[in-house]
């Protein structure tokens, strides 16, 4: 079997109010990761600026931008310059009143290859995005781009196996995760290391059943609760790569910012399919209750 080697890098990094240096600070994490030889880099959810969803604000709305935009333009110009394939996460701005939280694959000649827009919206305290975001509605379909098929996901996505099934059903052959989770810090280290675990584990557990790579890019450091209301938001960092069979290739800092490059052997997914054909044994017949909200 031939090798499918692939060079991924994962951008994980605080950010700030100021915009333009947030930008800046992806862009040299995204030239570094290149410069250890990476073809495809994964940026962490909504990198362009705080996390503004702690609170619910009209005048944040300002922040969305349309598609292609001011930020598709700055990445497709560096992913044509670098001849990589970049993920990008945004806060778009489909129409007056109409919003999404959109991934969007830039190919490595700078056009964009497809976008994916936000399926799961959570609504819990300091994660107030319903107010923000329309959910998704371009489904579960892979991007497809020079390197690969790409299952790319959002954040709250990542905690249902429906998605990354769909994703892999239609062919996905890696599974992506923009994300921006992090801890309540009034919560004791206990209950933080269960969460953080929970994570982890739920997205290592889609490598395992879907038989493909997991890639998955937080961000790190503090942002304060605008409203005062709560202590805001630690996030927790501990981006990772796993492979088909759940096992870590590579794991981030939980605390320093930090730009991971690990290689994937794509083929590797085609052997661990070969002998634990989940695909093959899944009885589709008596699935049918999975459509309902509920079974009373």
């Amino acid at each position: 079997m031939s090798q499918q080697l692939l060079k991924v890098g994962l951008v994980q990094h605080a950010n700030t109010h100021d915009l333009a240096h947030n930008t800046t600070k992806t862009e040299q994490g995204i030239r570094e990761a290149v410069k250890q030889g990476a073809k495809l880099v994964v940026l962490q959810e909504l990198h362009r600026s705080l996390y503004f969803c702690q609170t619910e604000d009209t005048d944040l709305f300002d922040l969305a931008e349309p598609i292609p935009g001011p930020s598709t333009d700055f990445y497709s110009k560096l992913a044509n310059e670098l001849n990589i394939v970049i993920v990008t996460s945004l806060f778009e701005k489909r129409a007056t009143g109409l919003y999404h939280n959109t991934a969007v694959v830039i190919e490595s000649d700078g056009s964009i290859a497809g976008k994916y827009r936000k399926m799961h919206i959570p609504d819990d305290p300091g994660f107030y995005e319903k107010f923000y975001f329309t959910p998704g509605d371009l489904g579960f379909t892979p991007i497809e781009t020079s390197v690969g098929k790409l299952g790319v996901l959002v954040c709250w996505d990542q905690w249902f196996p429906e998605a990354a099934r769909l994703m892999a059903m239609a062919g996905a052959q890696l599974l992506i995760y923009p994300t921006a989770i992090g801890w309540d810090p009034r919560d004791d280290q206990d209950e933080q290391i269960r969460q953080r675990d929970a994570w982890i584990i739920s997205q290592r557990a889609h490598a395992v059943a879907n038989g493909v790579p997991v890639i998955s890019v937080n961000r790190v450091g503090h942002e304060q609760d605008p409203s005062g209301q709560s202590e805001g938001i630690q996030f927790w960092g501990n981006s990772f790569v796993a492979g088909p069979q759940g096992e870590m290739l590579a794991h981030a800092s939980e605390t320093q910012e930090q730009t991971l490059v690990v290689e994937i052997d794509q083929a590797r997914s085609e052997s661990v399919r070969r002998i634990w054909p989940y695909l093959r044994d899944r009885r589709i017949d008596h699935y049918q209750d999975l459509c309902k909200i509920y079974r009373d």
